[in-house]
């Protein structure tokens, strides 16, 4: 079959070959922007979502530490509180009454209060004194002349504290005892 083409059939196909070609050009650039605004939305939720990952990480590692710092302080909390408790014994059985305690005086000055005339040797060969100093009994000098001197005391209850273990004999005043 022979088909004869017209010249203004070749001008009708040029221009719908032409309309084409640009609504095809039209529609690939519209393409194009959508698959780029695509592209451009992948690239920021993965930004976001990476920051996020860091930031959760970085929350993780925040909360390891706190809970590391948590757990020491609930060990120290533990070792104060066993601490007072010790303390608070010690602090009872010294308030038994008729129990003798050691002050241990500076110059006539309070010092520091023990349990035994022993620990208050001892403290005292800390602070520099001989370990065989000559310790001064209470009654011959006064305590302000004295650099480390030590006073027994038992608490009483009657007299609401404590007192003297060992009385200093009375001296007669203008002959009388």
């Amino acid at each position: 079959m022979i088909r004869l083409v017209t010249a203004a059939r070749l001008e009708r196909l040029e221009a719908d070959a032409s309309a084409t070609r640009e609504h095809a050009r039209q529609t690939s650039a519209a393409a194009n922007e959508a698959f780029g605004e695509h592209v451009r939305e992948l690239f920021a939720l993965t930004g976001r979502a990476e920051q996020a990952e860091a930031a959760a990480s970085e929350v993780g590692v925040l909360l390891s530490l706190a809970l590391e710092e948590l757990a020491a302080a609930q060990q120290e909390l533990l070792l104060n509180d066993i601490a007072i408790r010790r303390l608070r014994e010690e602090l009872e059985e010294a308030r038994q009454a008729g129990r003798e305690l050691t002050l241990l005086m500076h110059y006539g000055r309070p010092h520091t209060i023990y349990r035994s005339r022993e620990d208050a040797f001892a403290d005292t060969a800390t602070h520099g004194a001989p370990a065989g100093a000559r310790w001064t009994p209470a009654g011959e000098r006064p305590a302000a002349e004295c650099e480390w001197r030590i006073e027994a005391f038992i608490q009483t209850d009657t007299a609401s504290g404590f007192r003297r273990a060992f009385m200093p004999a009375p001296k007669p005043v203008g002959g009388v005892a």
